[in-house]
């Protein structure tokens, strides 16, 4: 597929982009800082400017298009990664107005387009859990889809925002519109630099249910909605199979979540970040985790 891929030099589109350069995809990599891989073609766009957002997607992907015998191909899906990555990087006011224009800019464009297919990075963040002022527990376990999404932080409102953005552009469009509510992106070094310390203390996962998405698997989960095709618009959320800690899933209900309601039995070291629905409609299969990688 030709793919227009925003925000793939950044932590989790890096990994989404090699993903899908290693199954033979063509991506054109636009953002503000080229990613350096060979394979990939970079163009330099500022996704708030919906100028730049229209003539960039309505382009060329390389300078080999020139030699199309058609013309400039449309491109065949856009996954949307580019974001102010949380809160305390920029002012807040700053977080949510560029995560949210741009998120306008690039939808709006590929219906005008007539790109069939844009795949958008929500966030774990949505149901107001993450970044929450004090304690926030959920209203119920294991978190799916379905959970409440009443944020309390300027990242998790723009990604609530965006939400309700897709949803509109697909309604009025009929194309696909898939939104990822990510969870914590873990890079294969970082088990063994960050894990050892959640073992020790589990109470450092608590903002994020516990859970994370190694970043190969995200790289996964984008191609299992490429292809996938005739689900309208959908959210996902999107985890590793288990939990990040070595604490079993009694033991953190227990100390975690006292009178928690449970909408159905969660053992072992099952996630508590529910993953069932993209599991079902998209043949979503994690395969990395922590516990291989981490000694003790």
């Amino acid at each position: 597929m030709r793919i227009f891929f925003t925000g793939g030099a950044g932590k989790a589109g890096k990994h989404a982009v090699s993903w899908l350069l290693d199954r033979g995809h063509r991506v054109l990599n636009a953002d503000l800082v080229p990613l350096d891989d060979p394979r990939v073609d970079n163009l330099r766009v500022d996704l708030t400017d919906c100028g730049q957002v229209y003539s960039a997607m309505a382009g060329m992907a390389g300078l080999d298009d020139l030699d199309h015998p058609t013309g400039v191909p449309r491109f065949d899906a856009v996954v949307h990664f580019a974001a102010i990555p949380r809160i305390l990087i920029a002012p807040d006011s700053e977080v949510f107005r560029v995560n949210t224009i741009t998120t306008y800019n690039v939808i709006e464009a590929a219906v005008k387009l007539g790109i069939p297919k844009v795949i958008f990075a929500s966030s774990e963040t949505t149901y107001g859990i993450c970044f929450a002022q004090g304690e926030m527990l959920p209203e119920y376990l294991p978190v799916d889809e379905d959970h409440p999404t009443v944020p309390h932080d300027s990242y998790a409102m723009s990604k609530v925002a965006n939400e309700v953005t897709a949803r509109s552009f697909q309604a009025r469009s009929g194309i696909d519109i898939y939104g990822l509510r990510i969870n914590n992106v873990i890079e294969p070094h970082e088990y063994a630099d960050m894990f050892p310390a959640f073992v020790q203390d589990p109470s450092l996962r608590r903002r994020n249910i516990f859970a994370y998405i190694d970043a190969r698997d995200l790289g996964h989960m984008v191609e299992c909605c490429l292809r996938n095709d005739g689900l309208g618009y959908q959210v996902f959320n999107v985890a590793n199979a288990d939990t990040s800690v070595s604490a079993d899933a009694e033991e953190i209900v227990q100390r975690f979540y006292p009178g928690v309601p449970k909408r159905r039995e969660i053992s072992g070291h099952e996630t508590f970040y529910a993953i069932d629905k993209a599991r079902k409609l998209v043949g979503f299969d994690p395969q990395h985790g922590w516990r291989k990688n981490v000694r003790g």
